[in-house]
């Protein structure tokens, strides 16, 4: 009896994949003695072409969220020829204080792992490219508060210096685009005119947790165990601009870290509008500011 009711559940929850269009593959990118990480890969049904791919990363202050967090964005995206990933990472500060009480040495070892797993992930695709039918020199990186600094770190961190794993990537292979949502970066000297590549930013002016501008992470004191400078999406946008690169920055006004998701988890044609641009070769700086009752974006043509 128990076989077949878990047969059933397994049909209805089959069925009520394919009915909502969420139709997606689980594959394990990594594997040891005490780890396995899966991610859900959507891809377009069209069988002719290389697709571009995005991959993308959770939030939950690297302590909580999962991967079906993406499956909205992945299955918009696939509808519309691009492949999209999301996936698990280690939730390294589960159970463990991220605020202020925290301790720094703990936040940064939580990014690390973060965006070394995404590059095991990118690994994993890139090196089953022909198989999967995406293009490997057009993968994006994308993620919502948490994941947004996990893709920020793994775009510009020298992966040979901060690699945990033994260089899982190709030293030449560089990254399309990173799209953050309400994400931050710990270091602007990151981007150099050698490792800029295009960015898209979301972010709410008044988040209270990850800084629009320049200031410590939850705006903690100096004397803080938890204390750690970030350069949000205002700083970064500004950087980027100095170095003349392509940047778009969208700014929430009178808006909380709430917008981390705002483009993940509903109205995805900026995302999308992002990476159509990038393909097709534009270059661009600008910055949309979008007020509270601002209608949604309409769809592209």
């Amino acid at each position: 009896m128990m076989g077949h009711r878990t047969l059933l559940v397994a049909w209805i929850l089959a069925f009520f994949s394919i009915a909502s269009g969420q139709e997606f593959t689980t594959h394990t990118y990594y594997q040891d003695d005490t780890t396995k990480l899966e991610l859900d890969l959507f891809l377009p049904r069209a069988d002719t072409v290389a697709s571009p791919l995005l991959i993308f990363v959770h939030g939950g202050g690297f302590g909580g969220g999962d991967r079906g967090g993406g499956h909205k964005l992945a299955a918009f995206l696939s509808k519309r020829g691009v492949a999209a990933a999301s996936i698990t990472y280690t939730l390294y500060m589960k159970d463990k204080p991220f605020g202020c009480d925290g301790y720094l040495h703990e936040k940064i070892k939580a990014i690390q792992i973060a965006a070394n797993q995404l590059w095991l992930a990118t690994e994993y695709l890139v090196n089953r490219a022909d198989t999967f039918r995406i293009d490997p020199r057009k993968v994006f990186i994308a993620g919502s508060s948490a994941g947004a600094e996990t893709a920020l770190h793994a775009a510009f961190w020298e992966r040979r210096v901060m690699d945990l794993y033994g260089e899982p990537l190709d030293s030449l292979f560089r990254y399309s685009g990173v799209i953050s949502g309400a994400g931050a970066i710990m270091d602007l000297n990151l981007i150099t005119t050698e490792t800029i590549i295009p960015v898209m930013l979301i972010h709410g002016d008044e988040d209270p947790l990850v800084p629009y501008g320049t200031a410590a992470h939850h705006y903690c004191d100096p004397c803080d165990p938890g204390w750690l400078m970030l350069f949000g999406a205002r700083s970064v946008y500004d950087h980027i601009q100095q170095l003349e690169g392509s940047v778009r920055l969208m700014t929430y006004k009178k808006q909380g870290h709430h917008i981390a998701g705002r483009h993940f988890y509903q109205d995805h044609y900026p995302v999308y509008g992002f990476i159509r641009d990038v393909l097709s070769g534009k270059r661009f700086q600008s910055h949309e500011i979008i007020y509270p009752g601002d209608q949604s974006h309409p769809p592209l043509p």
